[in-house]
């Protein structure tokens, strides 16, 4: 069996960690794997562990919207998959989504037979600041068009594929939702972060944000939870294209330090806190549960089936009230922050195992 697994760009963040664990652990059970796959934008990375298993490249695949690129790339993907004639073409998030699904009759035709069509949500689609109002709606009128070109939907996330549902999005099979599968990060000691990052005083609470530093993952609340909380210390580590802003705007206990490997920039939280209004079930959040980080999150897309509120964290609205009432209740109570490290790392562990993940992938590439 050859599986072809198409994604617009691989990026440092959930969606390739994902797509890498799967592409490995299929390869380990002797089912073929390849990433075909464009390139990253600016002001991102691509997630280094990519050049060890060299992908198909694309040249016009990317994230940004370009009719003309995305037509390229749509040509070219075509002739990669004439080239690779796999047995299942597994597509990941949106923009990959669309370019091979609008072209599947076109692509039977020319290889001459049937293959199945799988699609993978990896987000909160409809959730997006990007995509309101009339945007939305036409969003929603074209995945309802592109399921019907899928012979399986995944999703990553209980509360994903329950809103696919709702909007009358579902291939031609039941819709399955897949957690993904997390190990445990082999973290850089605590007292060594702390000197990598040159953490002087060590007796102040940490606070961690880390994400892509862009619209969808809310930086500008964190300035302002920043600016309420003088007495704690935030460092937001990521990239993405309100980086130098954010920079320009950072109160002094705001520390902005760009992309980080998760191994070394982990140890130093004592809180990890999201501020996004999408997500699907994030990884970085998960790696953090692992590591005995209690979070403060916004209760969006299916964070909930992450963070279990009073329990490993605590769930919040969108509200900057919330966030903050979080944030101090953990920070003032080093009992409740110890019994939060302890259920976070627990659950996580039961969770998010790798042979859940690849048994449910191996039983969908088989009987679809």
């Amino acid at each position: 069996m050859v599986v072809l697994q198409v994604i617009a760009r691989m990026n440092l963040g959930g969606a390739s960690k994902y797509l890498l664990k799967l592409n490995k652990e299929l390869k380990a059970i002797g089912i073929s794997s390849i990433i075909t796959t464009g390139f990253v934008q600016e002001g991102e990375i691509e997630v280094p562990d990519l050049k060890k298993i060299k992908p198909i490249r694309i040249k016009h695949l990317g994230r940004k919207v370009s009719p003309i690129n995305d037509l390229k790339a749509m040509i070219e993907l075509r002739k990669v998959i004439l080239q690779v004639q796999p047995d299942i073409v597994h597509t990941h998030t949106f923009k990959a989504g669309f370019i091979t699904r609008i072209q599947r009759n076109k692509i039977e035709e020319k290889l001459g037979k049937k293959i199945l069509f799988i699609h993978t949500f990896h987000g909160h689609l409809f959730d997006d600041p990007q995509f309101k109002g009339f945007k939305a709606s036409i969003i929603s009128l074209i995945e309802r068009y592109l399921s019907k070109k899928s012979d399986r939907l995944i999703t990553v996330g209980e509360n994903v594929k329950l809103d696919l549902e709702r909007k009358g999005i579902s291939g031609r099979k039941k819709t399955i939702s897949i957690p993904p599968a997390v190990l445990p990060l082999k973290l850089m000691s605590k007292e060594s972060a702390l000197n990598k990052f040159k953490i002087k005083d060590k007796k102040r609470i940490r606070v961690l944000w880390m994400a892509r530093v862009t619209g969808v993952k809310n930086p500008y609340m964190l300035i302002s939870i920043t600016n309420s909380l003088q007495n704690i210390d935030f460092f937001m580590a990521g990239g993405g294209d309100l980086l130098e802003e954010i920079k320009k705007n950072a109160p002094k206990n705001l520390r902005v330090i760009g992309w980080q490997d998760a191994k070394e920039i982990l140890p130093i939280a004592d809180i990890f806190l999201s501020t996004s209004k999408n997500e699907g079930i994030p990884i970085a959040m998960i790696e953090a549960q692992l590591a005995g980080i209690p979070i403060v999150t916004t209760d969006v897309g299916s964070v909930s089936e992450v963070v279990i509120n009073n329990k490993t964290g605590i769930l919040c609205d969108r509200s900057e009230k919330q966030l903050i009432g979080g944030i101090k209740r953990i920070a003032e109570d080093k009992k409740l922050r110890g019994v939060f490290s302890k259920s976070a790392r627990s659950l996580a562990l039961k969770n998010f195992s790798t042979t859940k993940f690849i048994n449910i992938h191996r039983e969908i590439y088989l009987k679809s």
